[in-house]
């Protein structure tokens, strides 16, 4: 059987692909922790500086959990009493979450094509979102009478707004590339031909840039997002701080002053 989720590293990028295009790369039990652990050695690894996340096939990004499995442990569950089924939540999504929002790094998620329940969740927890121009995001899960999951609650209202957020999530539909361009869920959009490459094009781009200093940026954002300004202006300065004394700012400053091309260390 095929791995459910491939890894590969190489120039500083690591590269992480859902790899069920048979099942619209939907999440089995295997394929949650696979991409939970995946996302988590990227994020430990040092020699890792950026993220590609991206899927197999061109019909799916990842249409959230795999139901077919799913409806079989909800049996299992009501016969044995356990209520263990739900425990994926806490198990795997919000970890797989956390991996990528709150990886050291940016990540990048390529969306080839529909984006639905937790794969829009987790397509949403990336920094850069490029897009398939014949993709689409759903959120699903009033559809299937769940509630939203995979940091969907907090990511889709900062990205759209919270009453454009509770329209997609009372009326689950497909929103279309252009539409999720104008929405700011995407941040490019593509020819579907052209998406792996464009979408490799910028996580090596990323992933040879001051690493130290995108991490930051993606802490003093995140920390923004729920604080006053004065706590925000506090960050900064903290996270100035840190960015200013890496390897990469010095590397910076000098090719600037020689009107040189600065090659970052990524420390």
């Amino acid at each position: 059987m095929a791995d459910t989720v491939l890894y590969e590293v190489g120039d500083g990028l690591a590269t992480i692909t859902l790899n069920r295009p048979e099942a619209m790369n939907a999440l089995n039990v295997a394929a949650k922790a696979a991409l939970r652990d995946a996302l988590r050695s990227a994020a430990d690894d040092d020699a890792v500086r950026a993220v590609l996340l991206t899927a197999a096939g061109d019909r799916a990004f990842c249409v959230g959990q795999d139901l077919k499995e799913h409806i079989g442990l909800l049996a299992a569950d009501r016969e044995s009493g356990a209520g263990q089924t739900m425990s994926t939540v806490r198990e795997h999504y919000n970890p797989i979450v956390k991996a990528i929002a709150g990886a050291a790094k940016p990540v990048v998620a390529a969306v080839n094509g529909v984006a639905a329940g937790a794969g829009f969740g987790f397509a949403l927890a990336a920094d850069y979102r490029i897009v398939a121009e014949t993709a689409a995001f759903n959120t699903s899960f009033a559809g299937v009478a769940l509630t939203a999951d995979s940091g969907i609650s907090w990511t889709l209202p900062r990205v759209i707004g919270a009453g454009r957020a509770m329209d997609l999530l009372l009326f689950p539909r497909n929103v279309p590339a252009q539409e999720a361009y104008e929405l700011g869920i995407a941040n490019r959009v593509v020819p579907a031909a052209e998406l792996r490459a464009e979408a490799e094009k910028v996580a090596r781009a990323l992933a040879q840039g001051p690493t130290v200093a995108y991490a930051a940026l993606k802490e003093s954002v995140a920390y923004g997002l729920s604080r006053s300004l004065e706590e925000a202006l506090e960050k900064e300065d903290e996270l100035q701080t840190r960015a200013g004394s890496s390897e990469d700012h010095v590397i910076a400053v000098e090719a600037f002053v020689k009107k040189a091309t600065p090659r970052f260390v990524g420390r």
